[in-house]
């Protein structure tokens, strides 16, 4: 029994989560639960600690987020209804778990213990190496109800997210992890890793050139999970899709997410759409853009080439 949260034990080298996803909802958000498995398979989300303001990388959630880093194994419970007459409630061990590493967490946007919407931090959690959890039809993220469209602040980087060593990647391969997914993942997590360098990059130089600019944290009724697009630039009505890799299928990916987005914000009439990549694409991507009436911005040294926009010609 616990009364949940994130307990670290520096003696026994390990950390244990305790997941209640009616406690979110108490509060107008369910994130937490399995969520639908992608291509590197099982995946279970945790909303971090903090009830109160912007949660933070620090106490319980740098502990689960540097677990791996300390040599900390990871164990996951989940909430399994109350004690009689008291305030704990049972829990149930679903089993080892580790931070994923293509993408540690996400950032939501979700209504505190007062109402006010604040930051909280999704951690995604995998199968320990040669672990199986143990969960059932009832451990699955709700789907949706109906659709929501909440505005997200450009928030400041909480803290910088620790570098992930090679000997931390031998040390997965050694537990019989396959070495294809190991090394898709290693993969994976540089081109996140990119965009992310490449979005904020981008986020800093409409600063500096007066715009103001934002997101959307979108959910859509009868689905599980949430979507975001990377940056809406307020003061010039575009919204952009940034990609690490300037390749077609991301591109491709990028148009995709972009048409989809649009459907369910709300801005002023006349929004154009804008892929941002690190580096210019082929001609014929560049033509398929040009065709599809959405604008190219690539990073150069020392700024951004395509930005700021030229005057719609619609």
């Amino acid at each position: 029994m616990s009364s949940g949260g994130i307990v670290p034990s520096v003696s026994a080298k390990k950390v244990f989560v305790y997941s209640d996803p009616e406690v979110g909802k108490k509060h107008g958000y369910t994130f937490d639960g399995q969520a639908e498995d992608d291509e590197f398979g099982t995946l279970y989300l945790y909303t971090g600690a903090g009830t109160e303001g912007h949660q933070q990388l620090a106490g319980g959630n740098k502990s689960l987020l540097e677990a791996g880093q300390m040599g900390r194994e990871v164990h996951l419970f989940v909430a399994a209804g109350k004690v009689l007459k008291k305030k704990e409630k049972y829990q149930r061990y679903v089993g080892q778990v580790v931070i994923d590493p293509v993408l540690p967490y996400e950032e939501r946007m979700a209504p505190d213990r007062n109402g006010a919407m604040r930051r909280v931090f999704v951690f995604r959690l995998r199968p320990a190496p040669g672990a199986t959890l143990h969960l059932t039809d009832a451990d699955a993220v709700k789907p949706a109800t109906k659709n929501t469209v909440v505005e997200v602040p450009t928030l400041p980087e909480p803290v910088k997210l620790p570098a992930q060593t090679s000997a931390k990647d031998k040390k997965t391969e050694n537990h019989a992890t396959d070495e294809t997914t190991s090394n898709v993942a290693g993969g994976a997590r540089k081109v996140i890793r990119r965009e992310g360098q490449l979005t904020k990059a981008f986020q800093a130089h409409l600063t500096a050139a007066g715009h103001t600019h934002k997101s959307f944290q979108i959910t859509v009724a009868g689905e599980r999970g949430t979507l975001t697009p990377d940056i809406y630039d307020v003061t010039d009505n575009v919204l952009y899709e940034a990609k690490g890799l300037s390749t077609r299928a991301h591109v491709r990916m990028a148009i995709g997410q972009l048409l989809d987005y649009r459907r369910h914000i709300n801005v002023p009439p006349g929004l154009r759409l804008a892929v941002l990549l690190p580096s210019k694409p082929t001609a014929d991507i560049q033509a398929l853009l040009d065709r599809e009436n959405i604008a190219l911005v690539t990073q150069k040294e020392g700024g951004f080439e395509g930005f700021p926009l030229p005057p719609s010609s619609n």
